[in-house]
């Protein structure tokens, strides 16, 4: 029994002795952070969503791609468009709540919201991001 309760608090025991080790020595945590990828139509909406992110300050910046092209299978057809990718740097605490507001306000049935978890990066570019990003 003893074993199980070990295994099973394994990663919340390792998470709590990561965050301890960060705050004694300044280090980062990797993970803390992340980049979401999101899909969008256009420009306009493109701009709305990432306008709307930053307003309800669910991230620290968010980065309008230009114009891609995309392939991608809908409803078993092969589809060709083009869309704007939004880069979005953000707390990982952060990513089920920016998931479900992009989806409340995003045009799409289905939007491609992908987060990435950051594991490494300039120091003080992760801290800026956690200070302005609010915790939960």
């Amino acid at each position: 029994e003893a074993l199980t309760l070990a295994v099973l608090l394994y990663p919340a025991l390792r998470g709590l002795a990561l965050q301890l080790h960060s705050a004694l020595t300044g280090s980062y945590v990797p993970g803390t952070h992340s980049m979401a990828l999101i899909g969008c139509l256009n420009e306009q909406i493109a701009k709305d969503i990432a306008r709307a992110i930053m307003d309800k300050k669910l991230a620290a910046s968010v980065n309008i791609l230009p114009t891609s092209s995309a392939l991608s299978f809908w409803k078993g057809e092969l589809e060709e468009s083009t869309e704007i990718l939004l880069l979005v740097k953000t707390r990982t605490s952060k990513i089920g709540e920016l998931s479900n507001y992009v989806r409340s306000i995003h045009p799409f049935e289905i939007p491609e919201i992908i987060s990435l978890p950051i594991d490494q990066g300039n120091p003080l570019y992760l801290k800026w991001i956690g200070e302005n990003v609010p915790r939960d």
